[in-house]
């Protein structure tokens, strides 16, 4: 597909139009991955829609754990259906095109809920120590109140990072080619495009990663390690079972999530290969979002009984 990117404007050219790069020219296998990414988006979309309204829906679940899961499946929504909509359209038709504008939006929204989970991930981690390191405390600082301010701030810290990356991003000039190695508008690929040395660009959305990234992942690992210290020391084996068996389904999540972002976002610029980079993009934007509410629903007795109310009661209507 020829496309005509790029547009004069005060004697200089401007690219206004991208478009992401075909998957195959084998139109067999460009299928097949629709339809299995469409299945797995249908997916997502379902589980994590059904965990967040069982969740408000019933009350024996308005507890701080799981008032942070709904949003985490808040967020996952979000995360699938700014990114896969567009994918699942380029892999079937020949316009594969993405507006300036339409990309720099998709960057923003990618942005908002990748940062906003990475946050809350660190707040859900904090709320597992409060509960086993702090029982007696944990009602008082761990309110519906301290809950809903939490979960405002991981919200609020991915708008902001959302618009300050996305802003500093597309501030730059795009002088062609236009064409994005990728499935959909991710920072790595579109650095790429540029015009002029973006070494400075790439060295600050390097420190923003490690920034947003690493953070959130320290304070995880400091909450792990003093439950693990609580832990060792309970004097009942069926208390040391409790405890880890409300921290292993958010180890998961926290394990698959982290680590795809962290090979994606902190890997040095040499490191990266397009074919390598789809392969992490796809995992992290539709395998990830799809396992969450299956090992939140499959290692949770509370959810899934929640989800079995939820779904009789839809039967009835």
């Amino acid at each position: 597909m020829n496309l005509n990117c790029s547009l004069w404007q005060d004697n200089n050219i401007s690219v206004k139009l991208f478009a992401f790069t075909k998957f195959s020219e084998v139109t067999e296998q460009c299928f097949l991955l629709f339809t299995l990414i469409l299945l797995m988006f249908l997916t997502s979309l379902t589980g994590n829609a059904l965990i967040a309204l069982a969740i408000w829906t019933n009350p024996v679940l308005h507890t701080p754990m799981y008032f942070f899961l709904a949003n985490l499946s808040l967020l996952e929504i979000g995360y699938t259906c700014s990114v896969i909509p567009k994918m699942l359209q380029s892999l079937v038709s020949e316009t594969r095109g993405i507006s300036r504008e339409g990309c720099a939006t998709q960057m923003f929204f990618l942005t908002l809920f990748g940062i906003s989970e990475c946050c809350l991930l660190a707040t859900m981690a904090y709320d597992r120590y409060m509960a086993i390191c702090s029982p007696l405390h944990y009602a008082t600082r761990m309110s519906r109140e301290v809950c809903a301010q939490l979960a405002m701030i991981s919200w609020v810290v991915g708008c902001m990072v959302g618009l300050g990356q996305t802003n500093y991003i597309f501030s730059l000039d795009f002088c062609g080619p236009c064409e994005i190695d990728h499935f959909f508008c991710d920072l790595p690929p579109i650095l790429a495009l540029a015009c002029g040395d973006t070494s400075h660009n790439e060295a600050a959305v390097f420190i923003a990663a490690i920034l947003c990234i690493s953070s959130p992942f320290l304070l995880i690992i400091t909450s792990y390690g003093r439950i693990l210290a609580a832990v060792l020391i309970m004097p009942s084996l069926e208390g040391r079972q409790k405890a880890l068996s409300t921290c292993s389904s958010h180890l998961v999540v926290v394990t698959l999530f982290y680590g795809s972002a962290s090979v994606t976002y902190l890997r040095p610029k040499a490191s990266h290969s397009p074919g390598i980079d789809k392969l992490l993009a796809l995992f992290y934007t539709v395998v990830t979002s799809m396992l969450n509410p299956i090992i939140y629903s499959l290692r949770n007795k509370k959810v899934k009984a929640a989800l079995r109310r939820t779904l009789s009661k839809r039967k009835m209507f």
